[in-house]
């Protein structure tokens, strides 16, 4: 098993443990699972992500398609916006969502908001510049 479907098995197990709580790097960040299926092979997949919620409705919900600052989109943003939704563990509560992403303003406004209170995001888009804009995906409960 990679290092990184290691890691993301063992924040999996953590999270759901833990009604959605988890240590290390995600230590007090809000976190859900994102589950999608593979564009390709059909396959079901789960990653643990960071999220922003909406300011003033709770069945909103944004995720930031970082990579860690790679210069590619990780497979679950491709994944989520071929498919156009998917399902979100949140907490204890699981359920179904759509997928829009957000472009121009609104990308930005959300975008620096997650940056401000999470500066690694700052640094992911510092990483990027010039190569990419990291998507940012709106998932609302369906």
């Amino acid at each position: 098993m990679s290092d990184a479907l290691d890691w993301n098995a063992k924040t999996i197990a953590e999270f759901r443990a833990n009604q959605g709580m988890v240590g290390g790097v995600f230590e007090g960040a809000p976190i859900v699972l994102l589950h999608h299926r593979g564009r390709k092979s059909g396959r079901e997949y789960v990653n643990p992500t960071m999220y922003l919620p909406h300011d003033t409705e709770s069945d909103i919900i944004y995720v930031f398609a970082t990579k860690g600052g790679a210069p590619t989109n990780p497979d679950w943003y491709c994944n989520l916006t071929a498919v156009g939704d998917g399902t979100v563990e949140r907490g204890t509560e699981t359920y179904t969502v759509t997928v829009r992403e957000l472009t121009g303003a609104d990308r930005d406004r959300i975008y620096a908001e997650q940056a401000r209170r999470y500066p690694g995001f700052a640094e992911y888009q510092r990483h990027t510049a010039g190569v990419r804009t990291i998507p940012v995906l709106e998932l609302r409960q369906a």
